[in-house]
């Protein structure tokens, strides 16, 4: 798929319609995994599609065939049960091959339930227990303006995740060493593994939160490639400071029967429920 590479000024209409259709075919091929291997995180994983897709096709210096490059630009999904997704992009990248998809969560598969980084190529940061993400792209991020390198560093977060407290405190210190080659993306779904977020531990106003913090606060369809986009060129754009783009996204994005419920965290997705799901999957192509 011939796709404009690297942050530019927004995306073209033909190229927002390749990556719609790349959307449609992850969701497509992660029901098809997850149901065969009755494990995983659907909700997640489908929340997060058009971020990802984004960044990895659009956005982002990530190239299979120089993955050693020091100047690429780093992508870390911080929450790593999203595992599942972040395996469709890399393989479509050319990190594996796609087949390799179907080995998922098998024993000694190279595709975990979570990212590793010992195992899988293309994964910049092993990730599972959540919180660790951000304070490690700070760090990335840091490293690379001392060694006066172009990259940037994206971490994608999960809302419940950010009940930890750690992401508080890279937030401050991000703000305090200026860190502006740091972009985070928060994958507001509002729900989390027991339930809505706002039940679980209510976050209020995130966005002024962030900017409380010291951020550049960006909210965004975190469904909407061009939005997401043009929100990743605002945050590139922002000097002397993080960014963070709150993208505001439906747990279960394209199924109706998982939307924005809890039990599809992690929920086994039993035959009946599978026919149903691909049947919507499939009569969504090209809409």
């Amino acid at each position: 798929m011939a796709i404009s590479a690297g942050t530019s000024a927004g995306i073209s209409a033909e190229d927002r319609r390749k990556l719609e259709k790349l959307c449609q075919k992850f969701r497509r091929k992660l029901i098809d995994v997850l149901h065969a291997k009755q494990t995983g995180h659907p909700g997640g994983s489908l929340s997060v599609c058009e971020i990802l897709v984004s960044l990895y096709f659009h956005q982002a210096n990530v190239d299979s065939g120089n993955p050693g490059d020091p100047n690429r630009d780093r992508i870390i999904l911080s929450k790593g049960h999203a595992a599942p997704m972040l395996y469709l992009a890399l393989a479509e990248k050319g990190f594996f091959p796609y087949g390799e998809i179907d080995t998922l969560r098998d024993f000694e598969t190279r595709l975990q339930g979570h990212p590793s980084i010992k195992d899988t190529p293309g994964v910049e940061l092993s990730t599972g227990p959540l919180g660790l993400g951000l304070s490690a792209g700070l760090g990335m991020a840091l490293a690379l303006r001392l060694d006066r390198s172009p990259a940037r560093v994206y971490v994608v977060l999960g809302d419940g995740e950010i009940n930890e407290g750690t992401v508080w405190e890279a937030a401050m210190a991000a703000a305090k060493f200026k860190a502006d080659g740091l972009t985070a993306i928060l994958d507001w779904n509002r729900v989390q593994l027991d339930g809505a977020t706002d039940d679980v531990m209510p976050s209020g106003d995130l966005g002024a939160k962030f900017v409380a913090f010291g951020w550049n606060t960006i909210h965004c369809d975190g469904h909407d490639i061009g939005a997401i986009c043009r929100a990743c060129d605002e945050a590139a754009a922002a000097k002397g400071r993080p960014s963070i783009v709150l993208a505001h996204t439906v747990k279960g994005k394209g199924v109706s029967f998982m939307e924005g419920k809890s039990a599809w965290h992690g929920s086994p997705i039993k035959d009946a429920d599978y026919e149903i799901a691909r049947r919507e999957l499939d009569e969504g192509v090209g809409a």
